[in-house]
Parts: structure tokens; sequence; C-alpha cells
């Protein structure tokens, strides 16, 4: 027992060095900017000098007088540019493309025809990344988001910058807001009436909107407000459930255009109209990234009254969307908010009357003036609190603000005339205004130098540390409680730290904090390593000898630094994994053990092993290769191809059936989906049946055989009901919604208990009492008294095994005499892999059930890969009594490699528009409420599902190569020969130890279990290490936050994701061994009575 919890405490401290690498590098990468909590005021003017002539002796003025008392802003989430373009008119010659979100807003296009002086439409372009809260945020604050504020878009936290919607509070503005729950965690209480929605349901299109539209033209007729804020979600939805191609989303935007006609019949002359999309997306419906087709958004302006001088261009304008927030605050006499960087449109600034020579230009240069002071303010400010501005770029925008405002302040004094010199004023003030926010958004990107190269030591250092133990433990003489040293120093220190901290009263940095403890143990470690090693034997000799495996590795590790192999790393991973099967093959061949498994290798007590065919052992062999290479090419067709490849096409089967048009397509694919869970099922039982696993009464087989089937139906219902839930009649979609709350919840309620009966009785055996004369060879050999010590389980054990073998095929006949009691049972020779096989399956249909329906063909597929592959590596690898038992870097590498092809193999991609948003409703259809870490559990666990999959079966790799000893016995007692003899012979009768191999070796049973888990944590570290180098290096790269960015994020997160997989995988199989031990233990004492 204390061999187990050595070693798992041991992974446990390995872990903890990777996470404090981990965070510590990510505290120094991901830094979010500096956000100052000033703000702006009608009292403070943004600098010196005179306010603008317009608001001189206004009422109401501020800084500068308003021309609206009232604003409609519509925000329509994801409206793309594209959405509201019209649609062109055949040209002959050319092909006509029809689409479906293509001239569906056609109110815009006839108000910018029929009134071209008092309408607008623009293409804002959206600051990455796109998602809805940190486009809010920039929408209000006139700021930039930073990468890592990306993840709170699962909880969205109160904006403390100065802000548009705090601006309209504090001058007493009546502020009313619809639609999306999102504004009421932003701007807590700023509003004067609101009517919020659940936002985060991406499959339900029509609640929020419907509420909208509930609430809205009440609303503007009650005349009982100022500013009037409406969020649609629909066609947001619409493209994450069926992607912009679809019928659906035609008939959502024509809905959206409907509003417009609606809100624009009401607006009287003081109020001015915005229609906004946040942010675009892509050609699946997605968005969170920064392609042309997520940034590229739809503004459109209008007013009763004339707005423009001129009519509009034939091509809209390109803007920056943050321009939106000094425009709007100038328009409706509030102060711009403090930290904006965004530059006016001066186009909404121009006098439509214009009695006064040049009035429209100054009235353009005065709105610039104002917004450009508050910038250099706020530059100002932020310099002197934060460092990570550049100096030299700072100091040339100053001086070019400097004189353009000496320029304008003369242009005051004498505006007659002066033509030319306003539109320089305008030019050089835009420049100024244009290279500040060129600025920060190379500046903001700030990284703290020392962090990242601290966290890369120790994930380094990690990595080394696992590489050096998993060589060390096949050395003899390894002891595993020694390990346990270096994890008592850095808890110590670590102890310490927090009691001087606690007793200064010092602000420490948690981070910092854990990184020190885990740098201190591990240089505990090390040295002690050092010492010890250096004198008994070189350093080197701790290190595996190159080979093409760890060739392979390299190139893995090599390629994470170039931003073409992290975008075709799905086809690189497949690639790598074909040619690591074929240097298998080649191996196998060069070693000659192109055998059936264990066929040849096991030796038997006082028998020869027969030969086998050698052109049928080659075959096996070869088969298991050409097979799992076939299933890697079928696996590659369910893949989403990355944005950087347009000319890819992503495999239609991703998609949900529910998107599918053809009803008898749809039940064709609902019936292959269906097949393969039956498949998966069956697969899985006759397996354990094989092995002799579903004869026992204990209640996992009884679960086996009953609750799995209720699964499988349980899923079978569901997405027969997610299908086609639209299509159900009124009166029935209550019940098909209640149904579809209660099966995905019934099902994960199953996979629980499955898990939990496991668990109690891991040790699935036949056992009954008989009374019998054995007249075989093989008895019990006399033991006095209960065992004492584990020598004298290891001695009386085996025997007691095999007699119960012979019992349970029936070799011992009943007799009228009375002899001791004996014992029969089913096979204990898998007792390991049985219950890590039933632990896989229950985890995964759960875990099914989070994706896609047609995804099950990709579930079958790996399982089947992952038979196919343990079969291959077990072959030709001999059964060696008593130890040690090692599992090679070929296998370890496999495993691995496979785990990522499978991730691609679900339809993700190491980037946040792909993540699967619709796996946080399974089950939760009314969404979540206030609670955020359940969705995220469901979304993680839909993202990261090959990882937790393959890691808790990651033993298989250990207990393969003896399941496949059952084999070879089969073979050989169907050889010809006598059939008598065979019968009566006891080396032919006696069954195969398989796995209770380990379990007679308890010491190199443990060893393995460590060196296998060190191999794996090491293959998976050297991931992670190498996206933290990429991303450290290439820092400033261009392709940094669109691809070596969320690619560290993803590995750093499939990281931890794997690493709690391995120890519930270890933990399950101590588990087993400890049922195992206590189950014999009970048994001798049965025998002895």
């Amino acid at each position: 027992m204390m061999q187990k919890i050595s070693v798992l405490l041991f992974l446990i401290w390995i872990s903890f060095l990777f996470y404090a690498g981990i965070a510590l590098f990510t505290s120094g990468f991901l830094l979010t900017r500096l956000e100052l909590t000033n703000y702006s005021s009608c009292q403070e003017p943004p600098g010196s000098g005179p306010l603008p002539w317009r608001s001189l002796g206004e009422p109401g003025a501020c800084w500068m007088a308003s021309r609206f008392s009232r604003v409609v802003l519509v925000l329509i989430d994801a409206l793309r540019f594209d959405f509201a373009q019209p649609q062109r008119s055949h040209i002959p010659g050319k092909p006509s493309v029809s689409l479906p979100f293509l001239g569906k807003l056609g109110s815009l296009q006839r108000i910018l025809e029929i009134q071209p002086h008092h309408a607008r439409l623009y293409q804002s372009k959206a600051d990455p990344p796109t998602t809805t809260m940190q486009r809010l945020k920039a929408l209000t604050t006139g700021s930039l988001p930073t990468f890592i504020d990306a993840g709170s878009n699962f909880a969205s936290y109160a904006i403390v910058e100065d802000n548009l919607i705090k601006q309209l509070a504090s001058a007493g503005r009546r502020v009313v807001f619809m639609g999306d729950d999102t504004w009421k965690d932003l701007f807590p209480g700023a509003f004067s009436q609101a009517f919020f929605f659940p936002s985060f349901n991406v499959r339900d299109l029509h609640t929020v909107d419907n509420g909208i539209l509930e609430h809205l033209y009440p609303t503007m007729d009650s005349g009982e407000w100022d500013v009037l804020i409406a969020h649609f979600l629909g066609v947001d939805h619409c493209g994450h459930k069926h992607g912009p191609h679809h019928p659906e989303m035609a008939k959502k935007l024509s809905q959206m255009d409907q509003v417009i006609q609606g809100v624009v019949e009401r607006l009287e002359n003081d109020t001015l109209l915005v229609v906004i999309g946040d942010h675009g997306m892509t050609k699946s419906g997605d968005h969170g990234g920064d392609s042309e087709l997520e940034i590229s958004a739809a503004l459109f302006l209008y007013s009763p009254t004339a707005l423009f001088p001129r009519a509009p261009p034939e091509e809209p304008e390109v803007i920056p969307q943050i321009n939106l927030v000094p425009t709007l605050a100038l328009l409706l006499g509030l102060p711009i908010p403090f930290g904006n960087i965004g530059e006016v449109m001066t186009e909404l600034f121009s006098e439509i009357v214009d009695f006064q020579p040049h009035s429209s230009a100054l009235a353009q240069a005065s709105a610039l003036h104002l917004n450009a002071q508050q910038v250099s303010r706020f530059l100002h400010t932020y310099s002197a609190a934060a460092q990570d501005l550049q100096v030299e770029e700072l100091h040339r925008l100053h001086n070019l603000f400097s004189k353009a405002s000496a320029d304008y302040q003369r242009l005051l004094q004498s505006p007659q005339g002066a033509e030319a010199a306003l539109q320089t004023v305008i030019a050089e003030l835009q420049q100024f205004l244009r290279g500040v926010r060129a600025m920060c958004i190379e500046s903001w990107a700030r990284f703290s130098l020392v962090r990242m190269a601290g966290g890369a030591v120790l994930l380094a250092a990690a990595c080394l540390l696992c590489l050096m133990i998993s060589q060390w433990a096949t050395s003899p003489g390894f002891y595993l409680c020694p390990l346990l040293v270096p994890m008592a120093w850095g808890l110590a220190g670590a102890i310490v730290c927090v009691g001087l901290l606690a007793t200064t009263e010092l602000k420490q940095d948690p981070v910092v904090l854990g990184a020190v403890a885990a740098m201190g143990s591990l240089l505990h470690f090390l040295w002690k390593a050092w010492a010890g090693w250096g004198s008994k034997r070189p350093l080197a000799a701790l290190l595996p000898t190159p080979g093409p495996v760890l060739l392979l590795l390299l190139i893995r590790f090599a390629a994470f630094f170039s931003d073409s192999f992290v975008v075709a790393e799905a086809r690189a991973t497949r690639f790598l994994l074909g040619s690591l099967i074929l240097l298998l093959l080649a191996q196998l061949h060069w070693e000659g053990k192109l055998l059936p498994p264990k066929l040849l290798t096991i030796p038997r007590l006082g028998s020869s092993a027969p030969t086998g065919s050698p052109q049928h052992s080659g075959m096996h062999a070869l088969g298991l290769g050409v097979g799992l290479l076939f299933c890697i090419r079928i696996a590659g067709l369910f893949h989403r191809c990355p944005e950087e490849t347009p000319a890819c096409h992503s495999s239609p089967w991703l998609s949900p059936l529910a998107s599918m048009v053809g009803g008898r397509a749809k039940n064709l694919w609902y019936g292959a989906c269906v097949g393969a869970l039956v498949a998966l099922l069956a697969a899985v039982r006759l397996w354990l049946r094989r092995y002799g696993n579903l004869k026992s009464p204990e209640p996992p087989v009884l679960f086996v055989r009953w609750g799995l089937p209720l699964m499988v139906l349980g899923t079978a219902a569901y997405w027969a009901l997610a299908s086609g839930a639209d299509e159900a009649p009124p009166r029935l979609r209550a019940l098909v919604a209640g149904a579809s709350v209660v099966l995905p919840r019934a099902v994960a309620g199953l996979a629980a208990s499955g898990l939990l009966l496991l668990l109690w009785r891991p040790v699935t055996v036949l056992a009954k009492a008989t009374m019998g004369t054995p007249r075989t060879r093989t008895v019990l050999t006399p033991f006095s008294g209960p065992p004492t010590s584990q020598a004298d389980l290891d001695y009386v054990v085996p025997q007691i095994y095999r007699h119960m073998q012979e019992e349970f095929r029936g070799r011992l006949e009943r007799t009228k005499s009375q002899g001791p009691p004996t014992m029969a049972a089913c096979r204990l020779g898998n007792v390991y892999s049985a219950a890590m096989v039933t632990a896989l399956t229950l985890l995964a249909f759960p875990l099914l059930l989070l994706h896609v329906e047609r995804i099950s063909l990709v579930f079958l597929l790996l399982f089947l890969q992952s038979f196919l592959l343990l079969h291959l590596l077990a072959a030709g690898i001999p059964i060696i009594t008593p130890g040690p038992f090692t599992v090679s870097w070929q296998a370890v590498s496999a495993w691995a490699l496979m785990a990522t092809q499978t991730f691609y193999s679900t339809g993700h991609q190491p980037v946040f528009p792909t993540i699967h948003w619709h796996a946080a409703f399974v089950g939760f259809p009314e969404g979540h409420g206030s609670s955020t870490w359940l969705p995220a559990l469901l979304v993680g666990a839909n993202t990261f599902a090959s990882h937790l999959l393959f890691s808790v079966g990651c033993p298989l790799l250990l207990f393969w190569p003896f399941l496949c000893e059952h084999q070879g016995s089969q073979r050989r007692r169907q050889s010809p020969g006598n059939e008598a003899e065979a019968r009566v012979g006891p080396e032919e009768e006696e069954e195969p130890l398989m796995e209770m191999r380990l379990w007679n070796a308890p010491h190199d049973f443990n060893v393995a279990l460590l060196q296998l888990s060190l191999k794996y944590l090491f293959v998976l570290g050297i991931q992670i290490l190498a996206c933290a180098l990429a991303a450290s290096i290439l820092r400033r790269h261009l392709m940094v936050w669109k691809v070596f960015a969320p690619k560290f994020i993803f590995e750093a997160m499939g990281f931890i994701v794997s690493s709690v997989g391995l120890f519930l995988g270890l933990a399950l199989v101590m588990r087993v061994d400890g049922a195992v031990s206590s189950w014999f233990r009970q048994l001798v004492l049965a025998q002895h009575r």
C-alpha cells in the first residue's frame, strides 16, 4: 500500500511542477493591460484652451453641444457586413450567386436610395478577440480588449473603466435596455428599465428576439426613455446552430429587417438610429478569432433629419468599430470616456445648413481636437501608471499632437479664409489618433520576460525529471519511497513562505509562490540526483538512447515553432502516427517478431512451444497494421478546416442532424449513428464475455448487462428528439422539451452509477464452494494458518489461482468421499483490463452525448483503433517473470498521437471559434442561470474528451501484452495432437496467469505504472514546452495571437485534463489491485477453514 501511495504522490508532485510552470509562463505571457478608473466629466475639459465655438452659450452643453437628444441602438449580434449588403443584380456572362443571407435587409438599401443624406452604411472592423463580451466592452469604452479577456466570455464582470453607459447615467439620461443578459453583469444597476433574457443557449433562436419585440415598440411609443438599447441574438445563434448558409438565416435576417422598418417608422426628428453588429462569423457560423469574416461587421446610421452633406459613396467606408464611442458621446453632448482611443467620424459633424464659410470643416476640426485632447490626456495618465508604451513612439506622437493643437488654436483666432489650413489640421489630428491606436495595439501585447523564462525553465526541468526517473526506474535497487523527499521539501518551503507572508502582511502573487515552492523542491532533487549518480554512473546513462521514436518526437517538437505546421497539425499528426505504425511493423520484421501475440514467446513448464506458420504469423501483424492505417484514414474524413486554409472544405458530417434539410438522408444518418452505438456496446460486451467477465452476479457485471443498453437507448432517444425538435407538433413540444432535459441527465446518472459500482466492487469473480477431490497433479500445497506476510501470499496464491481455474473448467470430478472444500472462479487473468475497459465505456457514453450525433462513428473508430494499436504493440513482446515490466517509448508516443488525432477527428481545432458551445446545453436547454462552472465543465468535457479517454486508458499499454497471453494458450489447445493426452496432461491444462503476473510482483508492478505515467507525462510535457517556447520566441510574430497563443492555451488545458485522467486511471488500477489482494486473503482464510 505504501508503494502505491508513493507512486501517486510522486506523480502529483511531478504534475504540480508542470502546473506551476504553466501558470508562471501564462502570467507573463497573457497579461491584461492596466485598466484606469479615471472618469471624464463636463466640469473637467480634456485639455487647456477654450471649448469649441458651438458649445458657447448653448444650454446643456458639455464639451460640445448635443446634436441629438435620443438614440436607438439596435445591436444585432454577429451581423456580418455582407449580411447588410444588397443582392447584386445578375451580370451577363457571370454565374449568378444566390446566398440565403444576401438581400434580406432590404430596408437599409431602400433608405440609402431614397434618403441618401439621412443614412450611411459602414463596414466596421472589430478588434479581436471577436467574442461578445469583449465587443460590448469596446463598444462602450472605446478601448481595446486583451487576449486573455476571451476567457471571461463565460462569466462577464462589471466594467470598471469609464464608458458610455456610465456617462449617460451621470447625465441623468434614461437608459432602457432589452435583450442579452450579458449587459446585466457588465453594467449592474445602470439602466432605468431593463428586460434581460438568457443569452448562452445557442440552440434557441427566438426567445431573446421575441422577448425584445414584446417590449420594443410599446417602450418607444411611451416616450419614457432617452437611450434605448435592443440586443438581438437570433442571428448569432442561427450561425452557431445552422451556419450562415442555412435557410433559417434568411428567415432571421428578414425578421430583423422588419424590426428596423418598425423602428424607423417610430423615430422622431431628434433621434438617431444606430444598427450595428458586434462582430461577424465564419463560414461555419463561429466567431472569436481575427479572420476577415469575423472582424467585419455592419454599421448603419439613420436620422429623420439630414445627417450628411454628401451622398454615400459607392463602396461603404471602412472604419474601426471603436470610432462609434467618441462619435456618440459628442453627438449626445456627453464627455468622451476617459480611456477611449477611437476617432470621431467627422462626417457626422458637418454643418448641413451652412450659413458661415468653412463652418463644416471647422466643426469637424473642433470635434477631432476634443477627441485628440482626450486621447492625449489618457496617454499621459496611462504612461505615468504603466511602462508598457513605446517611449520613442510616445514622444513622436506627443510632438505631433502639440503641433496640430497649436495650428488649431491659431485657426480659432482667424477662422476666415483658411480652408486649406483647416484640412491640414484635420489630417494632422487624424494622423495622431490613428498613430495612438496603432501604438496601443502593438504595445498592449506586453510580456514579462522573467516570468516567461521561469515558466519555461520549470517545464523543461519537469520534462527532464520525467525522462531521468523513467530510465532510472528500470535499474536494480530502485525504491519508491525516497522519491517523496523532494516533495516534502517543497511543501515545507511553501508553508514557510506562506507563514512569512502572513506575519509580514506582504502581498505576494500565489503563482509566484507556487513556482518558488516547485523550484525549491526541484533543485533539492536534482542536487541529490547529481551527487548520487555522478560518482556511480554518468548522467548520460540515465537518458534514453536516441532512436527513430525520439526523432519523431523531436520533429513534433520543432513543428510547434511553425505557424503552418500548427495550422496543419491534424494532417501532420496522422502522418506521424502512420509513420510510427510503419516503423513498428518494420521493427517487428527486423527482430523476427512478426508473430501472433504470445504464441511463441511464453515458455511453459516442461513443454516446448509449438511452431506456427511464418506466413500466418506475418499476416497477423501485417493485418493489424493495415487495419490501423485504414482506420486512421477513415477518421481523417471527419475534419474541420482551419480558417487559414480557404481552399479546404470541412467535413459535412460534423454538423448536427437537425441542420439537415432532407428527411430521408437524416433518417439514414440517424440509423448509422444508432448502429455505431449498438456496435460499440456489442463489441465491449463480446470482449468481456470472451474473457469470462459477464458470468459473475456482482453489481458491476449486472450493470454492464442491463445498464449499458439503457444508456444506448437513452442516447438514441435523445438524438431522435434533438434532430427533429423543430418538426415536432405544437401539442408535443412540451413533452419533447421535457424529454430533452431528462434523457441526457439519465444517461449521465447511469454512467456515474456504473462507475461508483465499479469502484465499490471492481473484482468481478464468480466464486463458489464445492466438495471434491482433484484427479490432476496440480493440487494445493498444505499451508498451516492464515497468511501473515506478503511472502506467504506469494507462495500460496499462484497455486490457489490455478486450482480455481481447473475447478471452473470441470477438471475436478465430484466423488462420494468428503474432501476438503475447494473454490471455483472465473478467470482473474484480465481483472485489471476488464475494469479499465468497463470504465472507459461508461465514460465514453456521456462524453459522446456532448457531441453531435455523427461523432458516434468517430468514437467507434476510436475504440477500434485503440484495440488494433494495443494488439500491434503487444505483438512479439515476451512476458518476463517476475519482472521488471516496461512499456516502450513507441507505445506511449503512438498512444499520445492517437489522442491528438481523435481531438481533430471530433471536429475540434486549437482556436476559440471552433469551441462547441452547444455542449453547455445538453440536458440544460434553458441555460444554467447564474452558474458558470457547469457550462464550462460541459464545454471542457466536449473539447478534451479524447485527452480524458486516452489518459484514463493509458494503463492498458501495460496490461495488454499480458492479456494477449490468453490467445497463445487458446491456439496451443487447438493444435492437432492426441486429444486424450491434451485432457490429461497437466502442462497443457494449465491456464496462463496473464495479468496476475503483475499482481505476483507488486514492486515491479508499481514501478511499471510509475514509469509508464512518467513517459506519458514526458510526451505531453514536451508538447506544452514547445508551445511555450514558440509563443515566447515568436511573441512579436504576426500570427502569435491567431495561432501560437491559442495553441499554447489548448495544449495547457489538454495537459491538465490528461494528467487528471491519468491519476483517475491509476487510482482505478490501484483500487482493483487492493480488491484482488483482499479477495485472495478472504479466499485463503475460507480455504483454511
